[in-house]
């Protein structure tokens, strides 16, 4: 096992339980006590564990809170991996799409790569990069511009000006949570309004959310779930919520994750 996919591991039996003791994480990923206090003293580093005497609790998370992208980088990685490839299928060449700021749908950028003619729209200085530095024949890259923030997203006026006039066949979303009340959320009131800004450009809107992200409510709406015409998860996402998502999208798409 990898040390990410340990980490990930070790993150979701904190997060389920509140806590998590060395010697149980011991047991748990068959690797020596050093290995579980390094990992866990990577993930207190990046803020998403508290690391005390003999293992690990859960970090108080708050609506407004809002992970770095490096942070969010490590996790749920084959789930995203999965969601990626699904929602890469939805975008045909010579389409004009839109990618939103976040780790998930980075990795949807990175299966769009080798897609030829797509004209893409994205608020996400990494995104932007890894299609520059992968150029495919007839792509063309806009940027939006604005004010950086903690998810390397760029929002603020000008980043909503840019897209005010902009009409994209598809937008693909990442997004801090999604709920049944609530809809998709985000930590970030700045970055909600430009979210909001790129659901207004498309015609379509597909948003990649990996199971975790259900009954998570960030600060700021970005849009309710009748509005998302195609909803990407994975096969993490308990039966009974996967049915009460299919009656309020326009498609949901469960993508089986590899292990």
């Amino acid at each position: 096992m990898l040390a990410r996919q340990r980490q990930e591991r070790i993150l979701t039996e904190v997060r389920r339980h509140g806590g998590a003791r060395v010697s149980d994480l011991v047991d748990l990923l068959g690797v020596s006590d050093m290995t579980v206090r390094r990992d866990i003293e990577t993930l207190a580093r990046q803020e998403l564990v508290l690391r005390v005497h003999g293992g690990a609790t859960a970090v108080d998370e708050r609506s407004s809170d809002e992970p770095g992208f490096a942070a969010k980088s490590v996790l749920a990685l084959a789930e995203k991996s999965a969601i990626a490839e699904a929602a890469a299928r939805l975008i045909l060449p010579g389409a004009s799409v839109a990618l939103s700021a976040g780790t998930t749908t980075y990795a949807v950028a990175q299966q769009l790569v080798d897609v030829a003619d797509l004209t893409v729209v994205t608020n996400s200085p990494p995104v932007a990069d890894l299609l520059h530095e992968r150029p495919a024949p007839g792509r063309t890259v806009v940027l939006t511009g604005g004010t950086r923030t903690p998810s390397n997203a760029l929002v603020g006026p000008v980043a909503v000006r840019a897209l005010a006039d902009l009409h994209v066949d598809t937008l693909v979303l990442g997004v801090h949570g999604i709920d049944e009340r609530f809809g998709v959320t985000t930590p970030n009131l700045v970055e909600a309004e430009t979210n909001q800004a790129l659901v207004a450009s498309a015609r379509r809107v597909v948003v990649v959310a990996d199971h975790s992200k259900w009954n998570v409510v960030g600060l700021a709406g970005i849009t309710s779930l009748d509005r998302i015409d195609v909803l990407v998860t994975d096969s993490g996402l308990p039966a009974k919520t996967r049915r009460t998502l299919a009656g309020l999208v326009g498609e949901l798409v469960v993508a089986e994750v590899m292990l």
